[in-house]
């Protein structure tokens, strides 16, 4: 196991996104360390960018981070990778909960932190979009493993409904 990777047992299997697709690397294949930063501003909005050009799933909008690199913390990790992708400095970091998801290209811890300081403007330096949203989110399509995040804030507000917006 990476640095800081959780060792807390799953609540539940893993989110399987794209079921009908064959997994790459099949059923034994490695965890995905990712630091996952959802950047709340004081009215209550959260960040959500999309996935750049080029990459797996591309276009669909996420909360940002990156993986993990060798001895890494979650924490060092969600620095490094808001900084390069998005041009910010983060202040504290609140570790959230963790969602295990399944994507046919790879199978991925994400490690989701709670951020509500930062520094800089919004910079997106690998072409993707960025759009600030609050329930339901407008911007489409959303990332499967986005998903349990919306409906994790939908329980903590009390928000009833979709939390995305129909497609």
């Amino acid at each position: 196991m990476s640095a800081g990777a959780t060792s807390a047992p799953l609540a539940c299997a893993p989110l399987v996104a794209d079921a009908a697709l064959p997994r790459e690397g099949g059923a034994n294949r490695k965890v995905v360390e990712v630091a996952v930063g959802v950047l709340i501003r004081a009215d209550g909005q959260f960040l959500l960018t999309s996935r750049p050009p080029g990459k797996v799933y591309e276009g669909c909008w996420e909360f940002p981070g990156g993986k993990l690199e060798a001895g890494e913390s979650v924490e060092a990790a969600l620095r490094r990778e808001l900084h390069e992708e998005i041009g910010i400095t983060i202040g504290a970091v609140q570790p959230w909960k963790t969602e295990m998801v399944d994507y046919p290209h790879a199978l991925v811890r994400l490690n989701f932190c709670k951020v509500f300081d930062w520094a800089g403007e919004l910079q997106m330096r690998e072409g993707q979009q960025f759009a600030w949203q609050s329930l339901p989110v407008s911007v489409q399509p959303v990332l499967p493993g986005t998903i349990p995040v919306l409906d994790w804030f939908a329980q903590e507000c009390g928000f009833l409904g979709a939390t995305c917006a129909a497609e």
